[in-house]
């Protein structure tokens, strides 16, 4: 098992390089640059997303004969080469593409991300700001997805056929139908103060007066406010997992060693979770890092923007924007990172609920 985590720990580097070298690669070719955003600002334009960036841009000042003369900017015209020049240098496009981007992987491999472009402050303090936030939709929606979708699964598999069945499955591809942002108005709508009642907050992740409060005010506090956006978040989450456990389940019930077993005169329950849960539960579980990747990052956006959480998923959104690459590539560095360490754990998983799996004589 070491030999096999080695090998997996080390297949990690060359595939973060990829991920980073490929993104770097596009960047160069999207519209829009720092330096534009800059340009626009000053001539009272709106940010430099629509302008053209490329991957040129070191060569501007020297090369630029006139103010705006053979300029790449839009928007560059009347300013002084020397002002552009200085712009390039203070973001770095000074230097070639190739050399920018190793020294991006030099720093990263020290988790150095640099500063911010237009927050003026460091990458790393920013991302360790917005990560509660995160966490909590992430985790929590994770956990009570998979709380609800299991036991139904089960369920679901027991029961298969019956009334029972019928309507939580119509009930669940329902939920799954509704877009969790829609989900999130209507629970604004009916417990924050829309037109109904005010049960709940409508923004943050903590009262005003938090610091002031006790551990279990601070606890419940917390839940209070984290109750809407896990909701809306969860509330479709669990459709794909549940049916995953139905199906695995009802595909287990139906081989020879679970009629062996009941023959032997074990109850239900002892069969059902003695025999078939930990076999059954091997597919859920390889779903789980996509999941809880998904849920940490990118489910997480629109529900942040409407419930005003200032998190990760929305710092990466107005990056890219922004087009404020040490944020969007930090960003980038670490989900990628996280979902190749959180894959490895579930593997790891497999060997801890069947331990017949042995990834020692398998390939990687």
């Amino acid at each position: 098992m070491l030999a096999y985590i080695a090998r997996r720990l080390a297949l990690m580097v060359p595939t973060i390089f990829g991920i980073l070298l490929i993104s770097f690669v596009i960047v160069q070719f999207a519209p829009g640059g720092p330096v534009e955003r800059v340009l626009a600002q000053l001539q009272g334009m709106d940010s430099g997303a629509t302008s053209r960036f490329g991957g040129g841009a070191g060569d501007l000042g020297a090369n630029a004969q006139s103010a705006g003369a053979d300029s790449r900017y839009r928007g560059a015209q009347g300013l002084d080469p020397k002002f552009i020049a200085e712009l390039e240098k203070q973001f770095g496009f000074d230097k070639p593409a190739y050399e920018r981007f190793f020294i991006m992987l030099k720093n990263y491999a020290v988790f150095d991300f640099g500063r911010s472009y237009f927050r003026d402050t460091p990458v790393l303090q920013l991302i360790k700001e917005k990560l509660p936030v995160s966490i909590s939709l992430g985790l929590w929606m994770t956990l009570l997805s998979y709380a609800i979708s299991i036991p139904l699964g089960i369920r679901k598999a027991v029961k298969d056929g019956s009334r029972f069945d019928t309507w939580t499955s119509a009930v669940v591809i329902v939920g799954y139908a509704i877009p969790s942002f829609l989900f999130a108005i209507l629970l604004i709508v009916l417990f924050a103060g829309g037109s109904f009642w005010q049960i709940f907050p409508l923004r943050g992740l903590w009262s005003e007066n938090f610091a002031d409060l006790s551990w279990p005010e601070k606890i419940l506090d917390y839940l209070w406010h984290i109750a809407l956006p896990v909701t809306a978040m969860a509330i479709g989450a669990f459709a794909t997992s549940t049916f995953l456990t139905k199906n695995s389940f009802l595909e287990e019930i139906r081989k020879q060693y679970v009629q062996t077993a009941r023959m032997k005169g074990l109850t239900e329950r002892q069969v059902l979770y003695g025999h078939v849960f930990r076999n059954a539960m091997l597919i859920v579980i390889s779903g789980f890092p996509a999941a809880f990747v998904h849920a940490f990052f990118t489910g997480s956006l629109l529900i942040e923007s409407i419930f005003s959480l200032d998190g990760l998923g929305l710092l990466s959104y107005e990056s890219i924007i922004n087009r404020d690459y040490p944020v969007v590539f930090a960003n980038l560095y670490i989900f990628a990172l996280l979902g190749l360490v959180v894959n490895l754990l579930s593997d790891l998983t497999y060997t801890w609920i069947d331990p017949r799996i042995d990834f020692e004589t398998r390939e990687v």
